[in-house]
């Protein structure tokens, strides 16, 4: 039972296989170029599990500490998995034990995966499930320490990095919004964000701490840049991947 389901999951994720190797070890090579070891994009990548907040919690990191903005930033950028969650209670019903996995396991593209796909005729659905998942984690969390690993020894400009994440929100936004008639919530999201980083908005520290909204007297204008662009990206995404789930 567990071998077919196994060779009937595969299939489905080799193409996120590439995807994950790919962003994974762009995060490895972030995270060795800021001065990490190995082992913290190895361990983030294995019980954070969740790309873009990983990319974000490497400058969270070298930040202030502040735990209450921490929290509030991953609620913001990973809220979408509520709604994952909720349309995915029938199918997680009789999995026995393999459902607590699956629930911490879920991303994005596994979620897709397990939502979309019929399950072949003689397969075990929770097997199939569980096999998604655990492939899907084990090609990003092997992708990020192969990097960490390559960032011992392969020295480049790492230099606009961490906008691999940006780009891989701009091709789901571009994709759900072909996908999808009705763009009012992809709307108000890029309208909402763009109002929140207007160039000559007066920043505070706010909820979020100084992680975010500090003044340009106290950060690298290039850092405050790419916060923008997070911001902005974020928001928009988030929004469609909303109106997607919910319909």
């Amino acid at each position: 039972m567990k071998k077919k389901a196994f060779k009937a999951a595969l299939p489905y994720t080799l193409p996120i296989c590439v995807g994950f190797l790919f962003l994974g070890m762009s995060y490895g090579f972030l995270m060795r170029s800021m001065g990490f070891s190995f082992l913290y994009p190895m361990f983030m990548s294995m019980f954070i599990y969740a790309g873009s907040m990983e990319f974000v919690t490497a400058n969270l990191l070298l930040s202030a500490f502040n735990p209450l903005s921490a929290f509030l930033l991953a609620l913001m950028v990973n809220a979408r998995h509520l709604f994952y969650g909720i349309s995915m209670l029938d199918k997680y019903q009789n999995v026995g034990w393999k459902k607590f996995y699956l629930i911490y396991g879920m991303c994005d593209e596994t979620f897709s995966v397990n939502c979309t796909t019929e399950v072949p005729e003689g397969v075990d659905q929770g097997w199939f499930m569980f096999f998604v998942t655990l492939l899907n984690q084990i090609y990003w969390v092997g992708g990020a320490t192969a990097g960490a690993l390559l960032g011992y020894v392969i020295h480049f400009n790492t230099k606009g990095l961490e906008f691999v994440m940006t780009a891989l929100f701009v091709v789901m936004f571009v994709n759900q919004w072909e996908d999808t008639k009705d763009h009012v919530p992809a709307l108000i999201g890029l309208i909402g964000s763009a109002v929140f980083n207007f160039p000559g908005r007066k920043r505070t520290t706010g909820i979020f701490g100084d992680c975010i909204y500090r003044t340009p007297s106290q950060m690298e204008k290039e850092h405050i840049a790419q916060y923008r662009r997070w911001n902005c990206i974020l928001y928009a995404a988030g929004a469609v991947c909303l109106l997607q789930v919910t319909q």
